[in-house]
C-alpha cells in the first residue's frame, strides 16, 4: 500500500465519522454579551445594599468570560468571585451547597485543598442552567456571605428568567 491509498482511506474515514457527528452546542450558550448583562443586573443589586463587588461568570468549561469590579471593591474579591464561579460549574453545584458537604465530617471535607486552590467552600457561586444542564456560572464576592450569596442568586434568576427564557 502506498501513500496516496494510506490518504484516500484516511480522508474517507475521517469524512464518514465527521457525517455521523451530531451538534454539540448548548441553545444557551455563556456569550460575553450575556456575561456582562448577568454582571450588570448583579451589579445594580450590589449598589441597591450599599455595596461594591466584583463578580465573575464562566462558561461550561470553567472559563472565565467575563469579570467586572465595581469601584471601590475590595481587589482580594477578584480571584475569590472567579474561583466561586470555577467551583460551581466543575462541580455542578451552589457554593453554598458546598459549603455543607466541604464541613468537617462532610462527603467533601478537604476539597478546598484540591484543584490548585481554586474550590471556594462558601456561599456566592451559583451555576447557570439551560435545558437542565450547566452551562456557566456566576461568582460574586465583596460582601459579606449573606450578601454574595444573595448577589449570585439574584444573577442566577436574572440569567433564568430573562436571558434564558
Amino acid at each position: 500500500m502506498n501513500a496516496a491509498d494510506v490518504e484516500k482511506i484516511v480522508s474517507a474515514a475521517v469524512k464518514q465519522a465527521l457525517g455521523k457527528r451530531t451538534c454539540v452546542r448548548k441553545e444557551h450558550a455563556v456569550t460575553l454579551a450575556c456575561a456582562e448583562a448577568v454582571i450588570k443586573k448583579v451589579f445594580e443589586e450590589a449598589a441597591a445594599m450599599g455595596l461594591n463587588a466584583i463578580a465573575a461568570v464562566a462558561d461550561e468549561g470553567a472559563n472565565t468570560v467575563a469579570a467586572m469590579r465595581m469601584d471601590g471593591a475590595i481587589l482580594a474579591s477578584y480571584d475569590i468571585a472567579v474561583n466561586k464561579a470555577y467551583t460551581s460549574v466543575a462541580l455542578k453545584m451552589p457554593t453554598e451547597k458546598l459549603a455543607e458537604l466541604a464541613a468537617p465530617g462532610g462527603e467533601l471535607y478537604g476539597i478546598q485543598h484540591t484543584n490548585g486552590g481554586k474550590i471556594v467552600i462558601f456561599g456566592g457561586g451559583e451555576p447557570l442552567y439551560s435545558g437542565g444542564e450547566v452551562v456557566g456560572a456566576i461568582g460574586v464576592s465583596g460582601g459579606t456571605l449573606k450578601q454574595d450569596t444573595e448577589l449570585a442568586k439574584a444573577g442566577r434568576k436574572y440569567w433564568e428568567n430573562v436571558i434564558c427564557h
